[in-house]
């Protein structure tokens, strides 16, 4: 029987294998081309749509939240407590002078927060604690707060840092808005004596815009770091006029125009956080001669179109400032929601909100487009307020 050479070959094989030259496989056959697979075609997402703030809410509830009542800080108005428990308004300010401290205060607004039907908006609760001679809330737990004219001498910085702790003071209050800081011009500091709303009582921060907006955009950002939403007042500048609106009717400023420094502040310090604006209520003669800021389109559109807000515009008191008085309340409220503002403020008469509150639910259950402003106004209140902490 031959073997010797099938043994030769696989002695061959084996050499070339473990030399790393073992024969190439053979090759595979060609792969059969598959058919052709068309791709399913990937679904267009539906796009989830926001809720409406508005859904479900009464035009009575809607016309409420662009209120903001005052009560004495001394104890609670029956009138805005009712306000508060039964139109479900957008908010309470705490008017006049306390030195009971900061837990006194705590309780009182309690007393209005603890109405607050369940799924309401929350409540914004405000008060005017500028400093100086414009500061309602003093006592334990309550800072003395300088003048505007002495907090323009800090540097921003020195500034922010008191206004963080002026501002969480008033949070733990139960304070959320402070109707501050002032935002007007005053010429000069010899021309402050004759400028009796801001001047005469040193609440301005300076003499020329840069100045200005510096030290309100400082006031504004430690307010903003306590907890606490600031107001700049008073649109579009009241830092020029001769005459108090508090005090006197037909309060008249001939100086400040829609592109001037006063209006260049807003323009300034806007865009720097969230923020309501107060218009006031002078006339204006360089922009609207025919009406006060607070029922004029003409002066609010240069808020909206020029400075480019679209955040909550409120006013200065609508109810006992003389200036407003040759208007009947009807007439004062429902002049200002036409002019485009959304929250108005009545602070030191709440005895006008009823017949305030009844004129705007009427106009807008009888006038679609005024209705449409109120819709408007009242979801620019709901975003600020579902901004807030």
């Amino acid at each position: 029987m031959k073997t010797a050479p099938r043994f030769s070959m696989l002695v061959v094989i084996a050499a070339l294998a473990l030399a790393g030259c073992a024969p190439a496989a053979a090759p595979s056959a060609a792969p059969t081309p598959s058919a052709s697979v068309t791709p399913t075609p990937t679904p267009t997402p539906t796009p989830t749509r926001t809720p409406d703030p508005l859904a479900g809410m009464s035009l009575s509830d809607k016309v409420g939240q662009m209120f903001m009542v005052g009560t004495s800080v001394e104890g609670a108005n029956p009138t805005t407590l009712a306000a508060v428990q039964n139109d479900h308004i957008g908010g309470i300010f705490l008017h006049g002078r306390s030195a009971a401290g900061a837990e006194a205060t705590a309780a009182l607004v309690q007393g209005f927060t603890s109405v607050v039907a369940a799924g309401q908006p929350p409540l914004w609760v405000a008060t005017d604690q500028e400093g100086g001679t414009v500061q309602v809330l003093s006592g334990p737990g309550f800072d003395d707060i300088p003048s505007a004219v002495r907090q323009g001498q800090q540097d921003d910085a020195s500034l922010q840092a008191a206004a963080t702790t002026w501002g969480a003071q008033l949070a733990s209050a139960g304070v959320n808005m402070n109707l501050a800081p002032v935002a007007d011009i005053v010429a000069s500091p010899d021309a402050a004596a004759s400028n009796p709303p801001i001047g005469a009582l040193a609440r301005e921060y300076g003499y020329d815009g840069a100045t200005v907006a510096a030290k309100v955009g400082a006031f504004a950002a430690g307010m903003r770091a306590g907890g606490v939403l600031p107001t700049f007042k008073h649109f579009p500048g009241l830092g020029r006029v001769t005459e108090n609106t508090d005090t006197r009717s037909g309060v008249t400023d001939d100086t400040v125009t829609a592109d001037g420094a006063d209006v260049g502040v807003y323009s300034s310090v806007l865009p720097q956080g969230p923020g309501v604006v107060m218009l006031s209520t002078a006339i204006y003669a360089q922009i609207d001669p025919s009406a006060p800021a607070a029922f004029s389109p003409a002066v609010v559109g240069v808020l909206r179109d020029r400075v480019g807000f679209d955040g909550v515009v409120t006013v200065d008191d609508l109810s006992a400032a003389r200036q407003v008085q040759p208007w009947s309340p009807a007439d004062r409220a429902t002049l200002a929601v036409d002019a485009g503002i959304d929250l108005l403020l009545v602070s030191a008469d709440p005895s006008v909100y009823a017949e305030m509150h009844q004129a705007v639910l009427a106009r807008a259950q009888a006038d679609p487009a005024f209705a449409a402003k109120v819709d408007a106004a009242v979801r620019r209140i709901l975003a600020q307020k579902a901004s807030m902490p």
